[in-house]
């Protein structure tokens, strides 16, 4: 009975100790668990709260505005409304779609692209859309806010414009008036464009008037219409005097030739008067050349002239008529020419004909010397 209790004793001590053994936390519960549990919570609510300020401090710094530059219009007049955002420029903005009637009753004519400009704050911009809208009804007509997509941070968003009001009136009528009649529309001012014709035209008719008239007395005169440019060649009576030499050498009035004579004589003489006293002879019968003359009286003396009519008178006989003149008259008409070249070529031209022929006497009386 003793051995058995003390078998008994022995086995209880052993179950008690076993299970100390086995399991010692259940024993000593750890409290270190749950502290970190309660740290992670904290630092993600501290983390929540620094990006929920971070986007609110983004929001505040951001600014939406509508406005019109004219609140007050008449029937059919036509005003800017413009949308604005002042925002970071880390901040990416998408403006509001505006439709092209508004209310229904306020009407968008145009609409400008986003303008972009920096403010005095480097870290902030400005961008602007302008709309141009109209209405063709009275009232005061409430435009709504416009709400404008922002992106900060990846954080998409929306931010709303205020609301403005359009005010449109009509023309005042006066009842107390009776109907009146319809105006005259006003008479527009000219303008440079078109007054230019007109003045072009008078212009032109004055130029055909005033050429006509120098043409008319150009030809009264006997001279060109254009006056021909100074020739750089021999003075005319240089030309003249050669050919006469010529003529006189060949001597073809004593080969039978008279005709030929005359008319190489008359065309010399034709071609130092145009060259000399600018008529044109050369163009002219022997009437017109005489009558040109006449007219002139001042370009040569009578005796010249009644010289040159005689000659060119007769130079006409034999060319035209067949006329056969006397030899004498062949003689007297080449002196006449010759006459005619000296005593009329310019004054400048007898002075210097002059010295040149005083010079030649004194060397011949030079000469006559030494041979003596």
């Amino acid at each position: 009975m003793q051995l058995k209790k003390d078998i008994l004793k022995s086995n209880k001590a052993q179950f008690d100790s076993a299970h100390c053994d086995c399991h010692p936390e259940r024993i000593r519960p750890d409290h270190s668990i749950g502290s970190r549990r309660v740290m992670n919570t904290g630092v993600m609510l501290l983390f929540i709260t620094l990006f929920l300020f971070a986007g609110t401090t983004q929001a505040q710094r951001i600014k939406a505005t509508a406005s019109l530059d004219s609140a007050n219009i008449l029937i059919g007049d036509q005003v800017k409304l413009f949308l604005e955002i002042d925002h970071p420029k880390d901040v990416n903005v998408q403006f509001p779609a505006v439709p092209d009637t508004i209310n229904s009753l306020i009407e968008v004519i145009s609409r400008s692209g986003v303008d972009t400009f920096e403010l005095d704050d480097e870290k902030l911009m400005k961008q602007i859309q302008a709309y141009t809208i109209t209405s063709f009804d009275s009232g005061s007509y409430r435009i709504p806010p416009y709400w404008f997509k922002i992106d900060v941070d990846g954080t998409i968003d929306s931010i709303p414009s205020n609301g403005v009001t359009l005010n449109v009136y009509t023309m005042e009528i006066d009842t107390t008036k009776g109907p009146t009649d319809i105006k005259m529309p006003y008479d527009a001012p000219l303008t440079l464009k078109e007054v230019t014709p007109y003045i072009l035209g008078v212009i032109l008719i004055g130029a055909i008037i005033f050429f006509l008239l120098y043409s008319i007395k150009r030809k009264k005169n006997n001279k060109p219409i254009f006056a021909r440019p100074a020739k750089p060649k021999e003075p005319a009576h240089i030309i003249a005097l050669r050919e006469l030499d010529r003529i006189k050498t060949e001597k073809v009035w004593q080969q039978g030739k008279t005709k030929q004579y005359y008319s190489e004589l008359t065309d010399t003489l034709r071609e130092y008067i145009e060259d000399r006293f600018g008529i044109r002879a050369l163009e002219q019968t022997t009437d017109e050349t005489i009558e040109s003359f006449r007219v002139q009286k001042s370009l040569i003396n009578e005796k010249h002239f009644s010289n040159l009519t005689q000659l060119l008178q007769l130079a006409d006989l034999v060319k035209f008529a067949k006329y056969q003149p006397l030899p004498d008259d062949d003689n007297l008409s080449l002196v006449n020419a010759y006459f005619f070249v000296n005593d009329t070529k310019k004054e400048e031209q007898k002075k210097a004909d002059s010295k040149d022929a005083d010079k030649g006497d004194n060397d011949e009386n030079i000469e006559e010397v030494e041979i003596k």
